[in-house]
C-alpha cells in the first residue's frame, strides 16, 4: 500500500475512533455504535473515498472545499470537540500523525481532477 493510501485509511480509522468514543460517552455504552453515529460514520467514509483532492488530501479542517453538508458538519465538529483532547490519552500515536496530517497544504498537484 503507497504512503498516501495508507494515510487516507488512517484518517478514516481516526474518525471511526473519534465516532466511537464519543457515541460510548453519550448514546451507547453496551453497543458498538448507535445508528446515529453509524450513520455519521458511514457519511463521513464516504466524504473521505470521494474527496476531490484523492490520496493527496488534507485534513478536512484544512481543505478549501467543504463537502460536508451543514448539519453533517455541525455533527463531526461536535464530536471532534469531544473526542480531539481525549484522543492524546486513549490513541496518542493517531492523535499526533492527525495533527502532523493537519501541517499539510493542498496544491493544485495532489488535485485530483474533477
Amino acid at each position: 500500500m503507497s504512503v498516501p493510501l495508507r494515510r487516507l485509511h488512517r484518517e478514516k480509522r481516526t474518525i471511526r475512533v473519534m465516532i466511537g468514543m464519543y457515541c460510548r460517552a453519550h448514546h451507547a455504552p453496551a453497543s458498538p455504535l448507535c445508528p446515529e453515529c453509524a450513520e455519521l460514520l458511514d457519511y463521513a467514509v464516504a466524504r473521505t473515498d470521494g474527496c476531490r483532492f484523492g490520496a493527496g488530501k488534507p485534513t478536512c479542517a484544512n481543505c478549501p472545499v467543504h463537502c460536508y453538508k451543514p448539519a453533517m458538519r455541525e455533527r463531526i465538529r461536535t464530536v471532534m470537540r469531544y473526542a480531539g483532547p481525549r484522543m492524546l490519552l486513549r490513541h496518542p500515536l493517531l492523535a499526533l500523525l492527525h495533527l502532523w496530517d493537519g501541517r499539510r497544504r493542498v496544491t493544485e498537484v495532489t488535485r485530483r481532477d474533477v
